[in-house]
């Protein structure tokens, strides 16, 4: 019986962290896509032919690369 009240909590546990890890990816790619449209109102201020910048959408992707790879590793780590 404390042998399944265990595991049960192990599972618990489990989701909770999953739940966790998943929020905090959550609050990371709300921050860069905050980041990111105070960043193109300040380039629609400054340039007057609403220019983007090739290199900030690059970068861009690459953060959003590592929030999705970093997921996706979490997953692997508690499935």
């Amino acid at each position: 019986m404390a042998i399944n009240k265990d595991l049960r909590n192990i599972e618990i546990a489990k989701l909770a962290f999953i739940g966790a890890s998943i929020a905090t990816i959550g609050d990371g790619i709300a921050a860069l896509a905050a980041g990111m449209a105070l960043d193109a109102l300040q380039q629609d201020c400054q340039t007057p032919n609403n220019t983007r910048h090739a290199s900030t959408v690059g970068a861009t992707l690459g953060q959003l690369d590592y929030f999705i790879n970093e997921l996706v590793k979490i997953r692997n780590t508690v499935g």
